[in-house]
């Protein structure tokens, strides 16, 4: 995969019940932060994120009473910043509503009176992982022909959510679903996102946009015939409130509908990412702007073509 930098956006805090604590939420400096050492400072600034056995946590102002039954400390862990500094040992993460507040080690930062404590002795804690290509509708199979035509109904109600909730005790807090059913998978991400049920915050593109859909795929592969309806299908998928739109099979589309493509989903903000295994489908991908490339580079095509490899090299060139 190459693309651009992507920007997290971490919105919440959440507590994951496993022998490793994900970390994810924003950064507040705390007050006594000229006191650090540079290791627990770099930690205090770059921790992203936090994990909490509440669904969320009200923006409103509170009252003392009620801030202090917020305040959580994971303490005890061995603190990984993710960014190559000295692992913390017996580290101590305060954490007041959704901020990550102060960072420190036992004998040296103190637990606030009325803290709930949660032990992550003998636990690695760390910045939340992303996962930036998953498919929720695929959980635990090889037989997509079956899986395909027999488990639809099952998708927004039992399969996803379930890989979702997978992803989330696997310490993945923010994923990009590239490629599945357009309700469940706008269903499932909001749901998420309300607390009603576990996972990942999710970046989701609905179906996938090809020549044809394979036989069968039809409810999660939008096939276009011409200009007009790709303009069509990316508007669909851009008023349903897609965050991204998968592109896959482009060698396969007439070039005018490729660019249609990216180009109306640009118009409507939203970023394209294509399956790019195949020499031309990354040779359309970059003449139209693709934003981000997935699978190029699979061991079946060791060697790309001279005049790929300077087209990669040259978009490389221009990110930096």
């Amino acid at each position: 995969m190459f693309c651009p930098n992507v920007e997290p956006s971490f919105d919440r805090a959440e507590v994951l019940p496993r022998r490793r604590r994900t970390l994810r939420g924003p950064i507040e400096r705390p007050t006594f932060e000229k006191n650090m050492t540079p290791t627990v400072k770099l930690c205090a600034i770059l921790l992203v994120a936090v994990l909490v056995v509440c669904s969320s946590f009200s923006t409103s102002p509170v009252s003392s009473q009620t801030r202090s039954a917020t305040v959580k400390a994971l303490v005890g862990g061995t603190l990984i910043d993710g960014y190559g500094s000295k692992p913390i040992r017996n580290s101590v993460v305060i954490i007041e509503g959704e901020r990550i507040k102060a960072v420190g080690q036992i004998g040296s930062l103190a637990v606030p009176a009325g803290a709930e404590v949660i032990s992550t002795e003998g636990m690695s804690v760390l910045p939340g992982l992303w996962d930036m290509h998953v498919h929720l509708m695929i959980n635990g199979h090889s037989d997509y022909a079956h899986w395909d035509k027999t488990y639809p109904p099952q998708m927004e109600k039992v399969i996803m959510p379930a890989s979702a909730k997978q992803l989330l005790m696997a310490g993945v807090t923010s994923a990009r679903d590239l490629g599945g059913p357009l309700e469940a998978s706008i269903a499932v991400r909001d749901r998420i996102r309300k607390g009603e049920i576990p996972g990942p915050t999710l970046y989701v593109s609905g179906p996938f946009i090809q020549h044809e859909p394979y036989p069968g795929t039809e409810y999660f592969r939008w096939g276009v015939n011409g200009v007009q309806d790709a303009l069509a299908k990316v508007n669909k998928l851009a008023d349903a409130g897609v965050d991204v739109i998968k592109l896959i099979d482009q060698d396969q589309m007439a070039i005018g509908e490729v660019h249609t493509v990216v180009s109306q989903a640009h118009k409507r903000g939203l970023s394209v990412v294509a399956h790019s295994h195949r020499p031309e489908e990354i040779r359309r991908g970059l003449q139209a702007g693709v934003d981000c490339f997935e699978h190029t580079g699979l061991a079946t095509a060791p060697e790309y073509p001279s005049d790929v490899i300077a087209m990669i090299r040259e978009r490389t060139a221009q990110m930096s």
